[in-house]
This record gives structure tokens, sequence and C-alpha cells, in this order.
């Protein structure tokens, strides 16, 4: 069985674009378009986003991208794993991945912003899981009835 790899990747490749709009989609089915904040590929291609994918004998089972807000803090964006690839660890793997890279970059908190809604429940449980906790709104962000938010503390014992 060949293991999972997980690189820097470029957003406007053919099969992670096609993710990408999955997810867009998947976001909008379950919120109404004001509340989703998902980028896309020109929004994943800016010098403040690393944007990563996790691959299993070159078929592309998910992404996930960090936002650098400042030298402290930075922000998940992007995650999404193929419907397919769920249930393989690909998404506790890639969130594993970007919280290491997190702290090699010296950032101190991590946030992140999601759905509420019954199809973000997995996700929501798997950051929950990996130490994040809930938190009001951040960096512009506005509550409303389909989002939550979640921060991670890096130097937390248990922060993956």
């Amino acid at each position: 069985m060949t293991a999972l790899h997980i690189q820097i990747d470029d957003p406007a490749r053919p099969d992670v674009t096609a993710l990408l709009q999955t997810h867009a989609a998947f976001a909008l089915e379950e919120s109404p378009p004001d509340t989703c904040h998902f980028l896309d590929v020109a929004g994943l291609k800016t010098p403040d986003i690393t944007f990563w994918s996790a691959r299993k004998d070159g078929a592309l089972l998910g992404v996930v991208a960090l936002n650098t807000l400042s030298d402290a803090d930075g922000e998940v964006k992007s995650m999404h794993v193929a419907e397919a690839a769920r249930g393989q660890g690909a998404a506790r793997a890639l969130m594993v991945h970007l919280i290491e890279q997190a702290r090699q970059k010296g950032l101190k908190k991590l946030w992140l912003e999601t759905g509420n809604t019954q199809g973000f429940q997995a996700a929501v449980a798997l950051y929950a899981k990996l130490g994040f906790t809930h938190c009001p709104p951040f960096g512009g962000y506005q509550e409303t009835d389909f989002n939550i938010f979640m921060m991670l503390d890096l130097s937390s014992a248990h922060a993956a």
C-alpha cells in the first residue's frame, strides 16, 4: 500500500481546480452565498497563502491552505477532502501537516471559520479533536446562523 504524500501544490492544476470547484459547490449547497468564504484559485495563489495537496498513488485526495495573517496568526483555508477519499485519514493528515508547518513558521495561533450545518459536522469534530476550540469571529468575519469560528493555541500541549 502506498503512503499518503502531502506536498505544496498549485491550485491551478486541473484536478486541484476541480476539487476546489467541488468544495465551493458543497459550501453553497450548505450555506447562503453571503456566508461562504472559500477562496478561488486566484485567491489561493497569493504570497500569504501556502497550499498543499494530499495524494495517494498520484490520485488527489484532499487540499488545505494556510493563510498567514501576521507574524503570530494563521488561518486554515480551503480544507476539503474528495468524497471518495473520506474516512481514509487524509483530512487529519492534512490538518496535522498544516499545524506542524504553522509551528515551524513560528505562528502562535491558528484560526478558522467554517460552516455549522450537518455537512460540516465531520470537519468540526476533526478540528475539535486536534485541539481547536470555539471562539468569537476574527479577522473581519461576521457571525451568522451558518458559521462558527475556532482557534488553536499552538503553544498548547493538546494541539496535534
